[in-house]
Parts: structure tokens; sequence; C-alpha cells
């Protein structure tokens, strides 16, 4: 996923720049702001409320059990939001695609956008043309480099590492750990290995880490770890970044090699995961694997539209606990991130019907 020059081929319309920033002062005049809660948290700017216009929704791929749940949320949610969201497009793992995919939605007149980048580098492209058209832009899932959104609607991804890390230490203690990682182009790839690693260094120091870069691909994923096994077959935990994508072909790789052992079995092979999707689940009932961290998808789609309708309407945020049991932190960019919460799934609480993973068939 690694990012590609795509040329700009935004235009301009409508009044000058100079009206523009007349305008934006006159409106930023009239704009109340929130300390994190998402209740009456502001007035909209401009006199024209409601949210009004069509909004973009941008996918990354569609080939994972959770970017099919989030898509299966869009439309439940846009409308629980009252909004009047597109039908969603599909980026296909293809940065240069998204930005054409951001291009192609701008052309057709959406009022906003919200987009699961691929590259945190990459997205700058599109985010720049959106900026340019007045545009407001919600980012979902990654954190994007550079550009301007309004909001980054995300789960903590340095605490998926350091969960994951913590379960497995305690579990495992002493010996080999493998890491399967997202791709290091995306600031989820990274902060998750970086906070894995670093965990494991601080807190299990009898723990050795091999990782495998995987790039979110789950052919790469199982060739690389059929090698890894092939050399290293004490090894005693497997931390997988992206369930969606890792989960199926790790557990057939095990499988092949007869280290497939359910839990509380002699040889077996503590595995945790984060995504939180269905596969998931059924594979912790089944003693295959024996964690995940649940990557809410439902409140990603929500939270995304609620968002951008208001962003649409002007509304800003401040950092702070919200009402939703979440946290807003502003970024390093100057950027403001909804983190949303990401909990710990295990044979103890995998039947509650209040994560996500329960609730889709």
């Amino acid at each position: 996923m690694a990012g590609r020059t795509v040329r700009n081929r935004s235009s301009r319309t409508g009044i000058s720049r100079t009206a523009r920033i007349a305008a934006a002062a006159a409106c930023a005049s009239l704009v109340l702001t929130a300390c994190g809660s998402t209740k009456d948290s502001a007035a909209p700017a401009g006199g024209e409320g409601g949210g009004e216009g069509k909004v973009g929704v941008i996918l990354p791929l569609l080939t994972s059990p959770f970017w099919q749940s989030y898509n299966d949320y869009v439309p439940k949610m846009a409308k629980s939001e009252d909004v009047d969201a597109l039908k969603t497009v599909n980026s296909n793992s293809d940065p240069s695609q998204q930005i054409t995919d951001i291009n192609n939605q701008l052309n057709q007149g959406v009022k906003g956008l919200v987009v699961a980048p691929l590259d945190s580098a990459a997205i700058s492209a599109g985010l720049d043309q959106a900026e340019r058209k007045g545009v407001p832009v919600v980012a979902v899932d990654v954190a994007p480099e550079k550009g301007k959104v309004a909001m980054v609607v995300r789960a903590n991804n340095v605490a998926y590492g350091e969960k994951a890390c913590d379960y497995l230490g305690k579990q495992v203690k002493t010996g080999k750990v493998v890491q399967v990682m997202g791709d290091l182009a995306s600031v989820n790839g990274r902060e998750r290995s970086e906070a894995f690693r670093t965990c494991v260094k601080k807190k299990f120091p009898k723990l050795k880490v091999l990782e495998i870069p995987a790039k979110w691909e789950s052919d790469t994923a199982a060739s690389k770890l059929d090698t890894l096994l092939n050399s290293n077959p004490d090894i005693k935990g497997i931390y997988l970044q992206a369930g969606g994508v890792y989960l199926a072909p790790t557990l057939q790789t095990l499988k092949s090699k007869g280290m497939l052992k359910k839990a509380g079995e002699k040889g077996h092979i503590t595995v945790i995961s984060n995504d939180g999707i269905p596969q998931e689940f059924d594979a912790i009932r089944k003693g295959q694997i024996d964690a995940t961290v649940s990557q809410p998808a439902d409140a990603y789609a929500k939270y995304g539209m609620y968002y951008i309708k208001a962003a649409m309407n002007g509304k800003k945020f401040k950092p702070g606990p919200t009402d939703h049991d979440s946290t807003i932190v502003k970024l390093p960019s100057g950027t403001l991130e909804d983190q949303l919460p990401a909990p710990l799934v295990t044979k103890q609480n995998v039947d509650d019907s209040k994560l996500w993973g329960n609730t889709v068939k």
C-alpha cells in the first residue's frame, strides 16, 4: 500500500478566495465550541443547519470481514444520523485509486466525505483536493499524516499493541512470539507494531519477538508465517494485527503443519488478534485462538456520520471526554481524533451481546 503521486485534477469554482476567506471569518464568529461532548455541541455556522448535501463514503477494501461489516453499517448509521450518504465506493486496496475516488466524488458535488485512508501519507493529495473545494472530510480508522480533516474516528492503536503484549506476556511468559504486522506505510501498522515491540521489551524481556511485515495481505501473511514456522517450530505465541485478513490464513497454515492445537492442549500456540469480527469470536469459542481486541466497526460508521454532519454545519470540538465513553485527543499535527473504546475479548466475555461482532451474521 505504498503511496504514489497522483495528479490533482480538481478545479476551483464559485466565489473568489478573498470572498471565501471573508465568509469563513464571518461564520467563525458564530461557531460555538464543545469540549468533547457530542450532545448539542455547537451551533451551525452560516445559519444553514441540518447537514444538508450528499456525503461520499470511501472504503479502503472489501476483502476483509471487518470492512464488509463497516460497509453494512454505513447506510444504517447514515439513516440514524440523518445523513444523505451516497452508495459506498471501494478503493480495492489501491492508494492511487483512492485519490481518484475522492476526486470523482468531489466532481459529483458531494458536500462532505468520510474516508478510510489506505496510506497515511498518500491520502494528503485527496484531502488537498477536498479542502480546495471547501468540502470537509472525516477520516475513519487511519489518521492522515498531512492534510486537513475535521475529525479522525479511530480506536487507540497503541493500546491494541499494548493489550496484545500484555495478554501474550501473561500467557506465554518465555520463548518466541510472532507479530504479523500490517502495512508500515499506515500509521495503524506502525503504532501497533511499535507498541507491541516496546511493551514486550519493557515488561516481558524473556520473550523474543519475531516479526512478519504482511502489508494487510493474507497471502503474504500465510507464506511468511509458513517460512518462519519451518525455521522456528518452537514458537509459542502469535499476534495478528488484523484478524479480518490474517485469521483464516494463519489457522490454515497452523493446521497444515499439525500445529493447530486447541487451548488447553499440549502444544497450543497462544493467538491474539485485532478486529472483533464474528469469525474471530467463533475461533475463540472453538479454542483455536485465545483473544482479540474488538475494533468498533459499528461505532466507526456511526461517528463517521455524526462528525461529517457536524463538520458540514460548522461545529467544532475540543479535546476531552465524550458522552460515548471515548476521548477526543489532539494529535501532533493538530488534528482532533476521537479515540473510541476497543475492548479485549476472551473466552470469558466472547458471548457478550454488546459486542458488535455478536450482532452481525
